[in-house]
């Protein structure tokens, strides 16, 4: 009785090193892979290159970590109780990033099942899928704050419906003893359909002699509104 306790609480199945070798190295493979996708899927400022380089780390850390659990049950119970005491508060920026988290995690743990036809198939039709969608860049909504004298709110009102009729949203007014403030809300599209005009909005505003200031102002989709 003795002896059948230790032996289900240790080790079930001795693991050769050059299988442990060969279950780490496909991770490895299979998180540069992940690294070259996220750095063709990303550009520009919102492309992290040690977020990336963090994900081929995370592919082997899960990879490991797989070896070691599907080899010894107690160990495995003790790291999924640690695990479930860990709380992580990175602040993710992009939506996008969440999903190359994932995505290591589950290579990692198909690398130490050693189940790597599931790891490689997937991980191929993820990475097509990305290709196809991952580049295609969302329509940031503008918004266009605008203050003015009193006097002259209804004139800006007038404006902005003769530039973009129903197209632009009024998301404020804030209306002060002296001063509006307006806070309209419309597509990139839109806003270069106005500029595109023989007179720029620019221009026709700084004409209301009541004007404060006149701002354009990116708003991305992570923004709640």
């Amino acid at each position: 009785m003795k002896g059948n306790l230790l032996n289900l609480l240790g080790t079930t199945g001795d693991l050769s090193e050059e299988t442990i070798f060969l279950r780490i190295l496909a991770g490895f493979v299979l998180g540069c892979f992940i690294y070259l996708s996220y750095m063709i899927s990303h550009e520009g400022s919102v492309y992290s290159r040690k977020f990336n380089i963090s994900l081929v780390i995370l592919t082997l850390i899960t990879t490991t970590v797989m070896i070691v659990i599907g080899n010894n049950i107690a160990l495995s119970l003790g790291m999924v109780g640690a695990l479930s005491i860990v709380r992580f508060r990175t602040v993710i920026k992009d939506s996008r990033d969440t999903v190359y988290i994932f995505w290591c995690i589950v290579v990692g743990i198909c690398c130490g099942a050693g189940d790597y036809k599931v790891a490689t198939i997937g991980s191929a039709f993820i990475f097509a899928t990305i290709l196809v969608f991952g580049r295609i860049k969302s329509d940031n909504r503008m918004l266009l704050i605008i203050r003015v004298a009193r006097p002259d709110s209804e004139k800006v009102e007038a404006l902005i419906f003769q530039y973009y009729k129903a197209k632009a949203s009024m998301r404020a007014k804030n209306t002060g003893r002296d001063s509006v403030e307006y806070i309209y809300e419309l597509s990139r599209k839109r806003l270069e359909e106005g500029r595109n005009r023989q007179t720029d909005i620019t221009d026709e505003i700084y004409l209301i002699e009541g004007l404060e200031y006149f701002n354009i102002v990116a708003q991305n989709d992570e923004i709640s509104s």
